[in-house]
């Protein structure tokens, strides 16, 4: 339908002559052309605004559950980007640790060498002539993946001999650590001192829960 100017003029004037206290739905047949169309629109605008709210309220839900899965993925995915840039880097570290844990196996006495042990450090008390008063074994302390050996030593001797001797067992083949040194003068004895000491050796434990095969 076309509309000149004057008729849109008319229709406008219509419009605006409209006493919208006065309007009554039943006689929408007789409003002005421009009252229709506005209707119209408005009545078009609410029924899509209707169904836009019962079509997409279904879904906000999971799309707001869908957006925080999104960002949840997107930080694992950063994160496990992450530790696959350094993947190189962190499996030539662990091929150290185990080249380094294997080194240090090696120098933990079996339960087979703990006399061996006890008798390397009675001779090295015997090379530097040293008094021996007791070299013997403690009770042994499990821990979780090694055994606890304390050594009681105690010996006598010259400052420099004691200091040669406790020098001997740090350099021994087996990890022996040394603790609660005490050192003082023998009575009657000059310038001889005795030593007492608590050392430790440790013993690996292949199966934890098995007692590592404990010396008795």
């Amino acid at each position: 339908m076309n509309i000149n100017r004057e008729q849109w003029a008319i229709e406008w004037q219509r419009l605006r002559d409209v006493d919208w206290r006065d309007l009554d739905i039943k006689e929408a047949g007789g409003w002005p052309l421009l009252l229709k169309v506005l209707s119209g629109c408005l009545a078009l605008l609410m029924a899509f605004s209707i169904v836009v709210w019962l079509v997409v309220s279904e879904h906000r839900d999971a799309l707001r559950a869908a957006q925080q899965q999104e960002v949840r993925l997107l930080s694992e995915y950063r994160s496990k980007a992450s530790e696959a840039a350094f993947l190189p880097e962190m499996r030539e570290q662990l091929a150290s640790l185990e080249t380094q844990m294997a080194r240090l196996r090696t120098m933990l006495p079996t339960g087979a060498e703990i006399p061996s042990l006890l008798d390397s450090i009675s001779d090295a008390a015997v090379n530097h002539r040293l008094s021996i008063d007791a070299i013997r074994l403690g009770s042994t302390q499990t821990h979780a993946h090694y055994v606890e050996q304390p050594l009681d030593i105690q010996v006598r001797g010259g400052y420099h001999q004691l200091a040669r001797f406790s020098a001997d067992i740090a350099a021994l083949p087996r990890m022996v650590t040394q603790h609660d040194f005490t050192l003082e003068p023998v009575e009657g004895r000059g310038d001889t001192l005795q030593l007492s000491l608590l050392a430790r050796t440790y013993r690996y434990m292949d199966e934890p829960g098995t007692g590592g095969g404990q010396t008795p």
